[in-house]
């Protein structure tokens, strides 16, 4: 038997959910809000009392193709429904009664994360920032000017590894030093080169790296940074009304892209410290790590999704700072009417050109 926990409404009974707006627990039905700690409690203490009514009885459904070993069925107890999420949901809705569920088996042990950036910004404003993202884009499908277009606009917690570690690096660059005169009928240039060490320690703390195959790493990458100082111990209460993951990427697995950052990092601050010189490049070095460790949190993220032309195509939102990033199609009949005009406009332009030199040469 699967356990999920449903924060129901102390007044009225309805199912609560988080609100980013005013950071508490808010019913949709009675309006009253609570704070996150307080509702939790409530919800131990009916568990204690024998009154919980907030399990999720595992279907003996058979599936086709091995989805037994990646899909979990559950029944609603509240409308009766059964949905079905993967092994790496931990929060979701019942597409049924739209009642917010989290699924406690998958927050638990090595699960369960050590902080939680709340949502700050909610669904209208992940809306507006798309629009803003499309204004000026002349040559975009007419399709992505329709907001209904979209298959799917979903408030998710990302898993995310957040690293910490000191290190100890030196880098070392060739460089060179170009002198050029002249004397005589002669020019000449004299190339001088030299080896140029840097060396010095550097404190990283919470490099983020997703830890779900699902998201792609550069649209994660690109919606940073996020703001730690606005984290706070782990609490499921915060995780009702959107859909939460665990990680299947865990840090271990996640260590080589740290690496790759750090170097990064590494490489940019060392040779903005090179001055002086014609040309630099990087020749070789080493990076030392101490004291390394990773912590597991979720992170807010707002997630647009649609297909154009066979493609899908996914948006991504902060849901902490706003910031929004994606990729965008392009209307290939738009674009050769653009290549047409600005041809048009280039022919004119020249006999224009033409007209004027022919007028001034008499």
């Amino acid at each position: 038997m699967a356990k999920a926990s449903e924060y129901t409404c102390p007044c009225c009974g309805g199912a609560v959910r988080f609100d980013s707006a005013i950071q508490k627990m808010k019913c949709p039905y009675c309006e009253n809000v609570y704070d996150v700690e307080t509702l939790e409690a409530y919800a131990e203490d009916l568990k204690k009392d024998g009154t919980d009514d907030s399990e999720w009885d595992q279907s003996e459904q058979s599936f086709e193709g091995g989805e037994q070993d990646d899909i979990k069925v559950y029944r609603c107890n509240y409308c009766g429904g059964e949905i079905m999420a993967d092994l790496t949901t931990s929060a979701t809705t019942c597409p049924y009664c739209d009642n917010p569920v989290v699924m406690l088996s998958s927050l638990q042990g090595q699960w369960k994360p050590e902080y939680v950036i709340p949502f700050k910004l909610d669904k209208k404003r992940a809306v507006n920032e798309f629009k803003k993202h499309l204004l000026h884009k002349h040559l975009l499908p007419k399709e992505f000017r329709n907001i209904e277009h979209f298959e799917e606009i979903k408030g998710v917690y990302v898993p995310f590894w957040l690293f910490d570690s000191h290190i100890d690096a030196t880098i070392r660059f060739k460089a060179t030093k170009v002198r050029r005169w002249s004397s005589g009928n002669y020019d000449y240039t004299e190339t001088s080169y030299f080896s140029v060490v840097r060396g010095g320690t550097m404190d990283f703390e919470k490099i983020a790296v997703d830890g779900s195959s699902q998201m792609p790493d550069d649209l994660m990458e690109s919606i940073e940074p996020f703001d730690f100082k606005e984290a706070v111990p782990f609490n499921t209460g915060y995780l009702a009304g959107y859909i939460a993951d665990k990680y299947d990427v865990d840090d271990n697995m996640s260590v080589v892209r740290v690496n790759n950052r750090v170097t990064q990092s590494v490489n940019t601050t060392f040779r903005k410290d090179v001055h002086g010189y014609s040309s630099v490049k990087k020749e070789g070095g080493n990076i030392d790590y101490h004291n390394a460790k990773a912590v597991y949190a979720l992170y807010p993220v707002w997630i647009l999704t649609t297909k154009y032309d066979g493609k899908t195509y996914i948006f991504a939102m902060n849901g902490q700072t706003g910031k929004f990033v994606g990729d965008l199609p392009l209307d290939k009949k738009k674009y050769k009417r653009w290549l047409g005009y600005g041809t048009l406009a280039c022919s004119v332009l020249f006999s224009v050109a033409g007209m004027i030199y022919s007028y001034l040469s008499f």
